[in-house]
């Protein structure tokens, strides 16, 4: 057994005070006790015990962070793909010198702030920069900007409109560039499928060594398919294991026919009942995921009153009694649902079905995102972007944006996930914007939003840590620094007061007593080169 005596540290307490003790010891993979230098327990290890100690120089020491909502092949394939934020106009986007750096591969992927505007993001203009498939995908990526080539791949003109958005079409019915709301329906399925193995693991390996490096543990995978599973155990068995635990939710698409959505669900039952958290608690899945709007930005959450400049009230894509359907079957087997829902339209259909459920808070069922809520659903949970949403919205609808604290006063669990790649994967921003209520991108503006939703913390910390093990069921031996739980740690150089949050670095990354980033190391600790390069 190997005990390590981390001391001289600020190691953050279990529960909601914020209190630090000095001492850490870990025994192998587990916390043995977290303390006082002087404590008993540990004076004894160092007398009796062949011991390693550990000067943490003052260093702050928190559970590793958890990313409760992440996707991990998207994420990895993201970092390849070519950044248009800074491009205003086509006119911005070259082919000498950005294009060259994806010379080399099949297609042309790209991000951009937004992927159109009406439909009149035109095949026809993009096809001018290369031959080959372009995909810009929209920075909130539900909706992609193809060119011709990329259409014709897709099949594009073959396929109907997706469930909650729209094939945008010219007078002839071809297809004319922009594919709205149809990033998890068509886009991603295509080109995950369409990408070898060898780059899927490559994508894997670099979306576990970014969060390493941010200081994760653990993430949760919020749109698991067919194709990414097979990647992840393929990366998983090349290794043997996986240098952090990862959960996933299975995505069950909206289709009008109910024999393709119990299809999914049966799909996610069948790979649950080999890996659950009482057999693979590291590796598993826990449940479905239900996409039931779209996004703020494009319109299409669903909203009780209509957007500014719009008569039309956009409605929940699962209609009511379907959506039921679906999580009953789901509960009756044991399944975790989460549910994508971002308007306070989207947010009543999905309280209202989840009240349906008898023993819920067994269930663990999860609401992502709610971005725009009613004070009355906020209660019924018991057991630099913002710009454009006051004229999308109206100010008065603005004002009940990311009610965060609103959730925890009315008894909610509230768990903090990245939703990278269309965000930053970064922990500490996400908590400074929870926290200040300001942005982090542009830490120098003294705008806010919402303030009076702003959470502690240890509030905002607890969030992205023991709650988010608490949402993926993992918080009975991970996500808090107690006795027996596995020994998965962040250490931080850290002022704990959130108006330094955006100056706070991460030190070293541990999972299972073994450090895994160090950045006094320049580099990850864990072999991460596949033992075999498929095609």
């Amino acid at each position: 057994m190997v005990t390590t005596v981390f001391t001289n540290g600020r190691i953050l307490c279990p529960g909601p005070s914020g209190r630090f003790v000095s001492t850490l010891v870990v025994e192998d993979d587990h916390v043995a006790h977290v303390g006082w230098e002087n404590d008993d327990v540990i004076i004894q290890v160092q007398a009796t015990a062949p011991t390693v100690t550990v000067d943490l120089k003052n260093r702050m020491v928190l559970p590793g962070f958890i990313d409760g909502h992440g996707h991990i092949l998207n994420f990895g394939m993201s970092l390849q793909q070519l950044d248009l934020l800074p491009c205003k106009t086509l006119a911005d986007i070259s082919p000498k010198p950005s294009l060259p750096i994806q010379e080399l591969t099949q297609r042309i992927h790209a991000f951009c702030a937004e992927a159109g505007s009406n439909g009149k993001a035109l095949a026809t203009d993009l096809d001018h920069l290369d031959p080959r498939p372009i995909y810009i995908e929209e920075l909130d990526l539900h909706s992609t900007w193809c060119n011709n080539a990329a259409l014709r791949e897709l099949g594009a003109h073959l396929k109907s409109d997706p469930a909650g958005g729209k094939i945008h079409r010219c007078h002839n019915g071809i297809p004319s560039g922009l594919l709205e709301a149809a990033q998890f329906d068509i886009v991603w399925p295509f080109l995950n499928q369409a990408t070898s193995m060898k780059k899927r693991l490559a994508a894997i390996d670099a979306t576990i060594g970014a969060h390493r490096q941010a200081g994760y543990t653990g993430l949760v995978d919020m749109a698991m398919e067919e194709n990414e599973w097979a990647a992840l155990n393929t990366y998983r068995t090349q290794r043997g294991d996986l240098p952090m635990h990862v959960a996933a939710l299975w995505l069950v698409p909206y289709s009008k026919c109910d024999a393709d959505i119990c299809c999914q669900i049966d799909r996610a039952i069948a790979l649950h009942q080999s890996f659950n958290r009482k057999t693979s608690r590291e590796f598993c899945i826990n449940g479905i995921k239900l996409i039931c709007d779209g996004t703020v930005d494009g319109c299409t959450a669903g909203l009780h009153q209509p957007y500014g400049g719009f008569s039309n009230i956009v409605d929940p894509i699962w209609p009511a009694d379907t959506l039921a359907a679906a999580i009953r079957r789901a509960t009756d087997a044991g399944l975790q649902c989460a549910i994508h829902a971002i308007g306070d339209r989207t947010v009543q259909r999905a309280i209202d079905c989840l009240s349906q459920i008898q023993d819920l808070p067994a269930c663990r069922h999860r609401i992502e995102h709610l971005e725009i809520t009613t004070p009355e659903d906020a209660k019924r949970l018991d057991p630099a972007t913002f710009d454009g949403w006051p004229d999308m919205l109206g100010i008065h609808r603005c004002k009940r944006a990311f009610a965060y604290q609103e959730f925890v006063d009315g008894g909610a669990h509230l768990t903090f996930g990245t939703d990278a790649p269309p965000a930053e994967h970064h922990a500490l921003p996400n908590l400074y914007i929870a926290t200040t209520r300001r942005s982090s991108i542009n830490p120098s503006s003294q705008d806010t939003v919402n303030p009076k939703f702003a959470v502690s913390l240890a509030t905002a910390v607890s969030a992205a840590t023991a709650e988010a093990a608490y949402a993926s069921f993992s918080d009975s031996w991970t996500g808090s620094l107690r006795p027996g739980y596995s020994a998965d740690f962040v250490v931080l150089d850290m002022v704990w007061a959130v108006e330094c949050l955006l100056e706070a670095r991460v030190c070293q990354t541990w999972y299972k007593g073994k450090k895994v980033f160090d950045e006094e190391a320049d580099g990850l600790w864990f072999e991460s080169s596949p033992s075999k390069e498929p095609n």
